[in-house]
């Protein structure tokens, strides 16, 4: 298996630049009162207000190296929040991520901080998170504003990577039990883009054969494969595709990733 070298700390504070640019780019002229089909009950407004609020969540945990987490409620109770101008709103979020990454770059990766993560409590994690938060809902933004969507591979698989980091976690099976019903027996899913060059390795193995699932960049058989190029592999796992739609193809047992699918989505 060629092991893929991570995008890296300086590498993610980019992104949450590049990809928060992207979306402010997304709003121009467009109505903020659009729903979003992946985000049920949001508009694309309430999507970016939620976006943006959690920068400054994330910058503030950064900044003032919390201990414990912070109240959350500005990235999460949006229900009053339903209308706005696209040339306010763009540079606030703007500023919300200049602020995130200002706030990483002086804390430094190591530094000790509060994360939602077990036994993980290092800077480093809001940098990779919220590089990737903000591509997943620029997607979304995308999505319902009939725009077009890509990504850097790169990025892209390492967003499959730390989804596949944060969803195999233990402590998952805890929280949602009812992922214990995936475990089993020749259990195993295989997710291959067809669309990289060799060197990019985007290929992973999902086990749930044992007490717990796993994970490895790898090109093996499975009980199930799905085909398909990278950012629709992407998007599919993190439940903005419908398996239907043609854009992925599925070879196996279908039951079982629809199974997965349904019962591992975050994000």
């Amino acid at each position: 298996m060629t092991k893929v070298p991570s995008m890296g700390f300086d590498g993610w504070c980019d992104e949450i630049l590049t990809q928060t640019r992207l979306l402010a780019a997304h709003l121009r002229g467009t109505d903020l009162r659009t729903p979003v089909p992946s985000c049920p009950g949001w508009t694309v407004g309430q999507l970016v207000r939620h976006v943006g609020a959690g920068h400054r969540w994330a910058e503030e945990t950064v900044r003032t190296k919390a201990a414990s987490p912070l109240p959350d409620t500005e990235l999460r109770e949006l229900s009053g929040r339903v209308d706005g101008d696209p040339a306010t709103l763009g540079p606030w979020l703007a500023e919300g991520a200049a602020r995130l990454t200002e706030a990483l770059h002086t804390a430094g990766p190591q530094t000790e901080v509060w994360t939602p993560i077990p036994d993980r409590t290092d800077a480093a994690f809001y940098a990779r998170r919220f590089a990737h938060e903000t591509l997943v809902h620029r997607a979304d933004a995308a999505l319902a504003l009939g725009v077009p969507f890509s990504a850097d591979q790169e990025v892209a698989a390492d967003a499959l990577d730390e989804w596949m980091e944060l969803d195999t976690l233990p402590v998952m099976l805890d929280i949602r039990p009812e992922r214990r019903e995936l475990l089993g027996p020749g259990h195993t899913l295989h997710l291959h883009a067809v669309d990289t060059a060799p060197d990019l390795a985007a290929e992973w193995l999902v086990d749930l054969t044992g007490e717990v699932a796993t994970w490895r960049r790898a090109h093996e058989k499975a009980a199930v494969a799905v085909r398909g190029p990278l950012i629709e592999l992407l998007l599919t796992v993190y439940g903005r595709r419908p398996l239907g739609d043609g854009t992925v193809q599925v070879l196996g047992d279908r039951e079982l990733l629809e199974s997965w699918l349904a019962k591992v989505s975050f994000g």
